[in-house]
């Protein structure tokens, strides 16, 4: 069950950014190539989600809680592999 649970969990942002890329424009006119947002999609979909909603909702500005809430999408996308605990 927590093999599920964390299969789910690295999953879900994934699925939004496909569903978002698909049934809307989400995604229209961000990024000036298509190599960030497929590397975001690999290695941190919540950043790029995250960075997505800064530039979409507060039209690109970055003031102390959109960098508050990079810093944490950030540490999300980091945890699963910092969260590794050595055997004794």
């Amino acid at each position: 069950m927590p093999c599920l649970l964390a299969i789910i969990a690295l999953i879900t942002p994934r699925c939004l950014i496909v569903g978002l890329w698909l049934l809307s424009d989400w995604f229209t006119g961000l990024f000036d190539t298509m190599l960030w947002p497929v590397l975001g999609f690999f290695f941190a979909p919540t950043t790029l989600l995250w960075y997505t909603a800064v530039e979409n909702w507060f039209g690109g500005e970055w003031g102390t809680l959109q960098i508050v809430g990079l810093v944490l999408t950030v540490i999300i996308d980091l945890s699963p592999a910092s969260g590794k605990k050595k055997k004794k």
